[in-house]
């Protein structure tokens, strides 16, 4: 693991990590490799990513939570400018930390990127200005196999920082500005509702069990 620091289990939870990568710089500025299959590899981090996505955001853009419900992917995500808060919550059938989230802060300039492993919802909230956000994935996206739940489903109870009434018609951030989220995030339901899960070791999905 010559280029890149790991905490393995994040938050506690299984499989997901914080990778940090060597950054070499000098008065010219910095050199850093942002992946490299070999150092992954090193770290007993076995994943194949078949596609790289990039997005750009303004202030209070919040996107999640979201998960492909047949084919799960595995993400490398980072914030290349900028800073976005970001959090992964596990929907693993089996595993003890099923429902339980973790976020993580990741910024042009920490540079750390947050390995989520297949069988996870996702989201992100901008804290900065603009951000622009990269990540890997180890499976095709597919738009008709989208799912999602809700960003402040209180069964979960994500602490979005510099938030205010999330369980409130008008969420906005502390300072005033306002909470940005597509119609579609304002509509994911509450875990309980949808009670998404995938296989806790090998990351396939399951039967997804929908209440009525």
């Amino acid at each position: 693991m010559g280029q890149i620091s790991v905490i393995y289990d994040a938050g506690g939870i299984k499989g997901l990590c914080v990778i940090t990568p060597a950054v070499h710089g000098d008065s010219r500025g910095f050199f850093m490799e942002t992946y490299s299959r070999r150092d992954m590899e090193e770290a007993s981090l076995h994943y194949s990513f078949v596609q790289d996505c990039q997005s750009l955001s303004k202030k209070g853009v919040l996107r999640g939570l979201h998960f492909q419900k047949r084919f799960p992917q595995a993400k490398l995500v980072r914030a290349i400018r900028g800073a976005v808060y970001d959090v992964a919550v596990d929907l693993r059938g089996g595993s003890p930390t099923y429902g339980k989230y973790h976020g993580e802060l990741l910024t042009a300039e920490n540079k750390k990127q947050l390995l989520i492993p297949r069988g996870f919802a996702h989201g992100f909230l901008v804290l900065s200005e603009e951000a622009e956000y990269c990540y890997k994935c180890d499976d095709f996206y597919y738009a008709e196999d989208e799912g999602g739940v809700a960003w402040n489903d209180p069964d979960i109870g994500i602490d979005w920082p510099r938030v205010v009434g999330a369980d409130s018609a008008a969420p906005a951030m502390a300072d005033g500005s306002p909470l940005i989220l597509s119609e579609r995030d304002r509509k994911w339901p509450r875990l309980k509702d949808a009670e998404i899960r995938w296989d806790a070791i090998a990351g396939k999905p399951l039967e997804v069990e929908k209440k009525t």
